[in-house]
């Protein structure tokens, strides 16, 4: 009995080149959540080098919550491609990549913002 059944137990088997590929998609996408949180952990470690101190708090709560976000989001778009393979019907787009660009517009701004408002 494979898992998550709502994914393994419809249509038919596709092609295990594609579902490989999915999975691979999966894990670029846990890469990057794991980019943003390992981060947001450096960027409380080094937190005695960043002022003004909300910054800190600022920049860890992008990179921790777009790291999440990044992983939800990658694990739910391997569902639904996988499902739609199984089922012969047209992939499913996806929100992950405006998360990720937005987190990493976010950390920029407030880096930008912690390197010169600290003068």
């Amino acid at each position: 009995m494979r898992r998550p059944r709502r994914v393994y137990e419809v249509g038919d088997e596709p092609d295990p080149r594609f579902t490989l590929a999915n999975e691979r998609t999966l894990l670029a996408w846990l890469r990057t959540a794991l980019a943003l949180v390992v981060a947001g952990t450096a960027v409380v470690a080094l937190s005695e080098l960043i002022s003004p101190a909300w910054l800190v708090d600022a920049l860890a709560l992008v990179a921790f919550g777009g790291g999440g976000t990044a992983a939800v989001l990658g694990y739910v778009q391997w569902q639904r491609v996988e499902r739609a393979m199984r089922l012969g019907q047209p992939l499913p787009s996806g929100i992950g990549a405006v998360v990720v660009l937005a987190t990493v517009v976010a950390i920029a701004l407030i880096g930008a913002t912690a390197l010169f408002g600290g003068r």
